[in-house]
């Protein structure tokens, strides 16, 4: 066989996983500028310019409380919070190991390759596409622990696997010179059929049954719910856009059914117990030769070059590697791939517990690229209310209310289905609006180029466009006080935000290291049309810089310390005591030294660095038992430092955590977390 080292080109998606934007802001951002009564200068330097309650606004229920809170969540009148924070805090590291704090202990469990399903074929490099989909997938990120019979000590753990390196996945790679993404070579053109698969059973999400033995170390366990779910699954698609012309396509003439999922980051838990799935930067893996496609455009689809790792150019016709070629070729859509693209962006709903149902796409939640879901609270007789963030600069923040009704008897993933999506304009003052994405109103209509409700939704971030939305520092993760019922978001960074496109709630320009902001629902309800925000606390160091806006403030408004600096807070959870743990997005770089989970206390404002990841890491999901005395957290792409050139000499930067190079590469893997004397984490 011929082993042409013809090198793949593939359009640049930005480093890692995160999208190079490319997008013209909101023509009605001006508006918001020109409202403005003169610019504030949020961050002085000095303690005096609290990053919380800036604009002195305040929360009505900010402060989460204990059992002798007030009905508001505040604590009561003379009462001091009680404090949630009980660990010292990890110092920064740029170690390659996992630090937690002392009197806490660690295991690692199901790294990339474990084999949970089928006959549990082992893993190796060797490994075959078909391997792969019996195994865990790589980059494990968002997560969640489904309790057996309201268990802590067994459970189904799901899990997202976001993206894949090519370069630690296929024994070919070792010691050549590699294309963009870490490609091995092509060889006459194309690319193996069988690496291709791999690739495509790695991604998706692991359904797998773990259980507590002893030393407090788990075990995966046999079980008929062990599954994968990946690029190839068969997936229904619901609500607005099934059967439209959208979605028609050669594998779906009728438009209800598309396979696999990609990109999977964040995910979320529904009040009737299923997992959700979001398709974050899933534009990237298809190429086409079509141009001024609206369905394409706005979303990084374009003209030219091959998709992310090239999976069209598998040597075999079989079209479930064609189908990522969006071109047009057929007589119709009904005979082409054209439309594929389509059927991704959505978030996607799995039921761990039956190993036979088949995933749904839930159309009416929007199409963008979804970091995630959040649900606040479900209330009897009340519609479903969820959140989702836009992952890539300049992009919205949105939340879906439902048509109907909850029932705790009868709800299902229908509920999802018929609703209104929402877009959130944070206004200067404090306040906000949701704003309603519904055709014919608004300017969404066929004069505006919408023509139906499927239309609005297909193209949501050009709806939002229309509506004088606020375009936020990335939106990623979400998280609801259960205290209160405030909602938080992380606002990750946005380094190509300029001096005059700063506002209130996105007040600095290059904002590389992020903030999260907070809103509390008009009069308690989520389903409510308007809010009031603030800014819960901004990354950055304590001034190591000499940068004045690169500069951290906590959430009491105070500078951050040694204990306490961070950039890109990414994934966050609120835990049931309302611990908010905070995930960082950035690593290798001083003065925060490798990616870091720090909690904070929405009742003190403190906030303490908890773990510290290895090298070249990024700290991913974060769930923990129902008695809050286990806690899953991920570690994705440890040595993802690695250069091209070291790779191919066979150097690694990180080794974790198998520290055998010469048998494993570095493999994402959970990681286990318990306190020594039993007790809750963090207290």
């Amino acid at each position: 066989m011929s082993t042409d080292t013809q090198q793949l080109t593939i359009i640049d998606h930005g480093e890692g996983d995160e999208p190079v934007a490319e997008r013209q802001m909101n023509t009605l951002f001006s508006s918001i500028l020109e409202a403005r009564l003169g610019r504030r200068q949020i961050l002085k330097g000095s303690a005096g310019a609290a990053a919380i309650g800036f604009m002195g606004l305040g929360l009505a229920g900010c402060n989460s409380g204990s059992s002798n809170d007030d009905e508001d969540g505040t604590p009561g009148e003379g009462e001091t919070p009680v404090a949630l924070l009980g660990f010292t805090a990890v110092p920064v590291s740029s170690a390659d190991m996992i630090s937690v704090p002392e009197g806490y202990s660690t295991q690692v469990l199901v790294p990339y390759g474990t084999p949970i399903a089928g006959d549990f074929p082992t893993y190796s490099i060797n490994s075959t596409g078909e391997d792969q989909a019996f195994q865990m997938g790589n980059h494990h990120d968002g997560m969640h622990f489904f309790a057996i019979d309201g268990s802590s000590d067994d459970g189904l753990l799901v899990m997202n696997h976001e993206y894949i390196e090519p370069r630690f996945m296929h024994a070919r790679a070792a010691g050549v010179a590699l294309g963009s993404g870490g490609v091995p070579p092509l060889i006459n053109g194309a690319r193996p059929a069988d690496e291709v698969l791999k690739e495509m059973n790695a991604h998706g999400v692991s359904v797998v049954r773990i259980v507590k033995g002893v030393n407090n170390e788990w075990q995966v366990q046999p079980d008929m719910r062990n599954r994968r779910i990946t690029a190839l699954t068969p997936m229904t698609l619901q609500g607005p856009v099934r059967g439209t012309d959208f979605v028609k396509t050669l594998y779906s003439p009728n438009g209800t059914m598309t396979r696999g999922t990609l990109n999977n980051c964040g995910n979320g838990v529904t009040p009737w117990n299923t997992y959700m799935a979001a398709e974050e930067n899933w534009a990237g893996y298809f190429r086409t030769d079509d141009v001024d496609r609206r369905e394409f455009d706005r979303y990084g689809i374009r003209p030219g070059g091959t998709g992310r790792y090239g999976w069209e150019l598998a040597d075999s016709a079989a079209d479930e590697y064609v189908r990522f070629d969006a071109s047009t070729t057929g007589a119709s859509a009904e005979a082409d791939y054209r439309n594929e693209p389509v059927c991704f962006g959505w978030m996607v709903e799995i039921d761990p517990t039956d190993p036979d149902s088949v995933p749904v796409k839930r159309t009416a939640l929007g199409r963008f690229g979804h970091e995630g879901v959040v649900f606040a609270p479900a209330v009897e007789g009340r519609p479903v209310v969820c959140y989702s963030g836009d992952d890539s600069q300049f992009e919205y923040i949105y939340k879906f209310v439902s048509a109907g009704n909850f029932n705790a008897n009868t709800a299902t993933g229908s509920l999802l289905d018929s609703g209104v999506l929402y877009v959130a304009k944070f206004n200067d003052d404090g306040s906000g609006e949701w704003l309603p994405l519904v055709f014919g109103m608004n300017g969404l209509t066929p004069t505006n180029g919408f023509v139906s409700q499927a239309d609005v939704l297909v193209n949501t971030r050009m709806a939002a466009d229309m509506m004088d939305a606020t375009p936020m520092d990335r939106p990623e993760w979400g998280a609801v006080d259960p205290a209160n019922g405030d909602v938080y978001f992380t606002l990750t960074n946005n380094s190509s935000r300029s001096e005059d496109q700063t506002n209130n709630a996105n007040p600095r320009a290059t904002n590389r290291h992020g903030h999260i902001i907070r809103w509390a629902e008009e009069g308690g309800d989520h389903a409510a049309l308007t809010f009031n925000w603030d800014i819960f606390l901004f990354g950055g160091d304590s001034g190591e810089s000499g940068v004045e806006t690169n500069i951290g403030f906590d959430p009491n408004g105070d500078r951050l310390t040694a204990d306490n600096i961070l950039s890109s807070p990414d994934g966050m959870w609120i835990d049931p005591d309302s611990r908010v743990w905070i995930q960082m997005d950035s690593s290798d770089t001083d003065p925060y030294g490798n990616c870091a989970m720090l909690a904070a206390d929405p009742n003190t404002g403190e906030l303490k660095r908890f773990l510290v990841g290895p090298v070249g890491n990024e700290i991913t999901g974060v769930i923990t038992t129902p008695d809050q005395k286990t806690m899953f957290i991920n570690v994705q792409h440890p040595g993802g430092t690695t250069s091209s050139a070291n790779f191919a000499a066979g150097n690694y930067t990180s080794s974790w955590p198998d520290n055998n190079p010469a048998q494993f590469p570095p493999r994402s893997s959970t990681v286990v977390i318990w306190k020594d004397d039993g007790g809750v984490i963090g207290s």
